[in-house]
């Protein structure tokens, strides 16, 4: 990106999210994955210019909905603690892993909830976000074969994240009453549809590969 833009173009990550009105972590979510332009300030700070946000805005469909933000920065949350708790470091194969694919598994774990968000924001019973799910899974299936994992072990990791998400999904239940007992529990099956998906296309992938 180029410097010639005047200082008052320049917007900090939470001015980025209030003017897209979205969380703070999704546009976090967004610019690692490369859709929004970033530069970062001396002190490592995010800075996102206006036109570039204004523009966002116009090629995008409605914000996700205020509880399925809040879901996903709740799962977020959990997800960085077990990491820095070091309780995904007492996973014999974890530790295993070198820096590198470390920081590959994060940037597939942001994709993964960024997923859900669209999924959980999704028409009901809309069949594309399911097949991005599907595709989604194989592509990750093909990465984690590549570092040498096994489906048990991978089984490990993935019943971890289905347990954290499953238990911001409750959290979030327990903190909001922006919707009726039976839109959460339509919540939850969508959580659980999310998460089977995205086992089933993990395992097909790795019968296929004889790993």
């Amino acid at each position: 990106m180029t410097n010639d833009a005047t200082p008052h173009e320049w917007v900090s990550l939470r001015e980025a999210a209030d003017i897209l009105g979205v969380h703070p972590a999704t546009v976090r979510n967004w610019a690692d994955r490369g859709d929004l332009p970033t530069r970062r300030t001396p002190g490592g700070h995010r800075r996102f210019r206006r036109s570039d946000l204004q523009q966002w805005v116009k090629t995008q469909e409605s914000p996700p909905p205020a509880e399925v933000q809040m879901l996903i920065q709740n799962a977020l949350g959990r997800m960085h603690r077990r990491i820095s708790d070091g309780e995904m470091a007492r996973l014999t194969w974890h530790a295993d892993l070198d820096d590198e694919a470390r920081r590959l598994m994060r940037q597939n774990g942001m994709h993964v909830l960024d997923a859900l968000q669209r999924y959980l924001s999704s028409p009901a019973n809309a069949p594309e976000p399911l097949a991005a799910v599907r595709r989604l899974g194989e592509d990750y299936a093909s990465f984690l074969i590549a570092q040498g994992l096994t489906l048990s072990e991978v089984m490990e990791g993935f019943l971890l994240f289905s347990d954290f998400l499953h238990e911001s999904a409750l959290n979030i239940i327990e903190l909001v009453t922006l919707r009726a007992p039976g839109e959460w529990l339509t919540l939850l099956r969508q959580v659980r549809q999310f998460t089977n998906e995205l086992l089933l296309s993990l395992t097909r992938v790795y019968q296929q590969s004889g790993e």
